[in-house]
């Protein structure tokens, strides 16, 4: 089990962070470190000087009601109201980063510790709630879901533990 990101520490330079969208600038510049403190959210960033944050992104613990599920994927549960889903809740690449593929590599380790926590922490999915339409198409490029009613996208653990076998 090899990441490429760590956890966010305080000595991270989360002020110099930009990635163009402020919801997901501020959130690092201000609330990321209170959310981890709280554990509300482990925040993972990429950085090769343990200073500077080149991309980060959130995962947390959650639940989805079976009905925002499609039905090819429910017959294929166990019918309870509320399943068990790991949440992807931000991902973000510096402006001075972009272009190298640091999202897709950010997006791959995400899986990675999902898949992984999966087998100690009971989780059906990676949902995500994509901010933008790049988002949206960003997600969709590597296989997500859209689900029905909702502007939230799903990859099942099934398909992401193709990626790891």
């Amino acid at each position: 089990m090899s990441y490429i990101t760590a956890l966010l520490v305080t000595s991270h330079e989360k002020t110099k962070f930009s990635c163009g969208k402020a919801m997901l600038d501020n959130y690092i510049q201000k609330q990321a470190n209170q959310d981890v403190k709280a554990k509300v959210s482990a925040c993972f960033i990429l950085s090769d000087d343990n200073k500077e944050i080149k991309g980060y992104y959130t995962l947390s613990n959650g639940s989805i009601p079976n009905s925002q599920l499609p039905e090819s994927v429910l017959k294929k549960l166990p019918r309870y109201q509320d399943l068990p889903v790991t949440i992807l809740g931000r991902l973000a690449v510096d402006n001075k980063f972009q272009s190298q593929k640091l999202g897709e590599l950010l997006l791959l380790d995400s899986l990675r510790r999902c898949y992984d926590a999966s087998a100690n922490i009971g989780s059906m999915a990676v949902i995500v709630d994509p901010i933008d339409q790049e988002a949206t198409d960003f997600y969709t490029k590597y296989g997500f879901i859209h689900l029905p009613d909702s502007g939230r996208m799903f990859l099942p653990m099934a398909t992401i533990e193709q990626l790891f076998k």
